[in-house]
């Protein structure tokens, strides 16, 4: 396990989307706090949610809020796929080759079955 997530901190691709995704929830955290008054925390989790919840407990009142808004879930949803699809990725290419190697040691375990009856019949 430990090995996988390593795995993604190796990656450029992951760390690249991991930076935008921090710089993007940094962006719309400033951009709430400083344009609809909002505290910083009810930014944080206005800019974390809007892309993917929207609860509706925080509704952007000016009109410059609701322009970024707009384009802000545009944005930030393209992010978060991208995102989810590095993590996709790499947890398809680990189960891949978990796979394969308990298929070659299950191959590996029969050949040594069938050439121990082999050795064993002709003794």
């Amino acid at each position: 396990m430990i090995t996988f997530v390593r795995r993604f901190y190796t990656d450029r691709e992951f760390k690249t989307l991991l930076l935008i995704v921090a710089v993007t929830l940094v962006v719309g955290t400033l951009f709430y706090h400083h344009y609809e008054g909002w505290r910083v925390l009810d930014a944080l989790f206005f800019s974390a949610t809007v892309t993917a919840v929207g609860y509706g407990d925080f509704v952007p009142k000016t009109d410059i809020g609701k322009l970024f808004t707009i384009f802000y879930i545009f944005f930030g949803l393209g992010v978060i796929l991208a995102f989810i699809n590095v993590i996709a990725k790499h947890t398809i290419r680990n189960y891949t080759r978990l796979t394969e190697n308990y298929i070659k040691r299950t191959e590996e375990y029969f050949e040594a079955a069938v050439q121990k009856a082999i050795h064993k019949k002709e003794n």
